[in-house]
């Protein structure tokens, strides 16, 4: 089996892998280190857990060791999807050169640039950056691009998938064209083709899948459950297998916060990341998690590349993915480095389709696992609180309304059925405010209409001294007393035309 040495690496890189512990390379790096070495461009595919960033740390590393730089300015640049990918190659970088004196900054936004326009100010011999960033940055004349000699583009997919392919465009295009490109992908759709195609030379091709060791390393299992029971199973899973980290990946980020707002509401101690959080929020969530003051970490898929928890022993899919892939990603963040991991499912009835290709796209069939809420029926909607509008009646408050409900027969409004045949009940709820006065004359008809009218929504207490309702009692009164048509007209005086001046002023004619 080869070794790092026989990689033709320098002595103090082969110090650094001894103190991390690494004396072999995988699958991935066996193939990359020498191709790149040579100084061919290369194509890399290779899924999460396979080692690929040290596949091209290591021999840029070497490269950068070989030909010392006779100028200042950036020589390597990494583009990277998210900030914590970018921070994570950034750290590999540090450890895998810390014996030869490279200079690094790594730049992602989110947070003020004044730390990292200070380090560019310094120099920097390799930057790891996200391309909205550095974009911005080059545009205000912090960053110069003409001396870089390599370029990586990694997770290459990811960036398209989250639109960053017209920066790249226009990062790269600042680039010498005589530079070494690496390009690495998970996945090899005809958009990424195209774009390897677009910025590689005669490219080396290196494909390197998981072993068959590592995903027998990972313990799968799903579990068939509604969607509104899928809470209940996490909890119950958690007691039951006493469960003291994991990843749990959500489709969206409103649903990773509603989780955690779930799980910290029964005492579990639970946080998020994804990209709606603020970058020192992000960062402190994720070494909560590393240093396991926090058991449960709730990602999206955006937000967890770059998640790399030693020894993690599981991950749990609370709701599946729209691809294949995408689920390969996920699980391979346990039983890295040799260790062992469990992979749990939980499949809703929309999300079979989903579990359909993900079987495919693994090669193999997984039964359901059996458990206590497989065969519940949805849950019915929760009760409405106190206040809520969505019935279409006014605020209900202990002691501010006094009125029949509708289930007593009465309207929401705190009249009598629309008839007007329920007198008795109509009256009981009126019963805190004054009646109308019996002196007042009605006709049938106008008591039928006060009736059946709807009354308008009053909030707050009402006078003693205010008729009820106020707005009906003039209508009336003015029909009460209003005359005939063709006396009104005679009493009415007529309007004159011309005025007789002295008649106005007091003189006599």
């Amino acid at each position: 089996m080869n070794t790092f040495e026989t990689l033709q690496l320098a002595q103090p890189i082969l110090q650094a892998l001894k103190t991390k512990g690494y004396t072999h390379p995988t699958p991935v790096q066996a193939k990359a280190i020498p191709a790149i070495l040579d100084g061919h461009d290369l194509f890399g595919s290779a899924e999460t857990g396979t080692g690929k960033t040290a596949a091209f740390a290591l021999p840029l590393l070497e490269l950068m060791h070989r030909r010392p730089s006779t100028h200042r300015g950036i020589r390597t640049l990494v583009l990277a999807p998210t900030r914590e990918l970018a921070m994570q190659i950034a750290d590999s970088f540090r450890d895998y050169g810390r014996n030869l004196g490279v200079k690094y900054c790594v730049i992602y936004g989110g947070v003020s640039q004044h730390t990292q326009t200070s380090a560019l100010r310094r120099g920097c011999d390799i930057v790891v950056a996200t391309p909205g960033r550095l974009l911005d940055l080059m545009n205000q004349g912090f960053v110069k691009l003409n001396n870089v000699e390599f370029l990586v583009l990694d997770e290459a997919d990811r960036m398209l998938d989250m639109g960053f392919i017209t920066d790249i465009n226009k990062i790269v295009a600042q680039i010498p064209s005589t530079r070494q490109t690496l390009f690495f992908s998970a996945t090899v759709p005809m958009e990424i083709k195209k774009l390897a195609n677009s910025m590689l030379t005669k490219p080396v091709t290196v494909e390197v899948k998981a072993d068959t060791a590592s995903k027998a390393a990972i313990e799968q299992a799903i579990y068939f459950v509604d969607k509104s029971y899928k809470r209940d199973l996490l909890c119950k899973l958690i007691e039951t297998k006493e469960i003291n980290q994991a990843l749990i990946f959500t489709r969206t980020k409103r649903g990773a916060d509603k989780l955690v707002k779930a799980l910290v509401t029964l005492n579990i101690r639970a946080t998020a990341i994804h990209g709606d959080k603020s970058q020192s929020n992000r960062q402190k969530a994720l070494a909560d998690f590393k240093n396991k003051r926090v058991a449960f970490l709730v990602a999206t898929d955006v937000a967890s590349r770059g998640i790399d928890v030693k020894e993690l022993p599981y991950v749990i899919n609370y709701d599946l993915p729209e691809q294949a892939e995408t689920y390969t990603h996920r699980i391979g963040r346990t039983a890295r480095a040799g260790a062992t991991g469990v992979a749990l499912a939980f499949c809703s009835s929309d999300e079979r389709p989903y579990w359909k290709d993900i079987q495919k796209y693994l090669g193999k069939t997984m039964f359901g696992t059996p458990h206590e809420f497989e065969k519940l029926a949805p849950k019915p909607r929760e009760p409405r609180e106190p206040g809520d509008y969505s019935s279409g009646g006014g605020r209900r408050e202990s002691g501010q309304f006094d009125r029949p409900s509708r289930s007593s027969g009465s309207s929401d409004r705190g009249g009598s059925d629309r008839g007007g045949s329920d007198r008795g009940s109509s009256q009981q709820g009126r019963s805190k405010h004054p009646q109308r006065s019996s002196s007042a004359p009605r006709t049938e008809r106008s008591d039928r209409q006060v009736s059946s009218a709807p009354r308008p929504q009053q909030h707050g207490t009402r006078t003693q001294a205010a008729p009820r309702p106020e707005r009906r009692e003039q209508p009336r009164k003015r029909t009460e007393h209003q005359q005939p048509a063709n006396e009104k007209q005679d009493e009415t005086p007529k309007l004159k035309t011309s005025f007789d001046w002295k008649e106005l002023m007091g003189f006599e004619a």
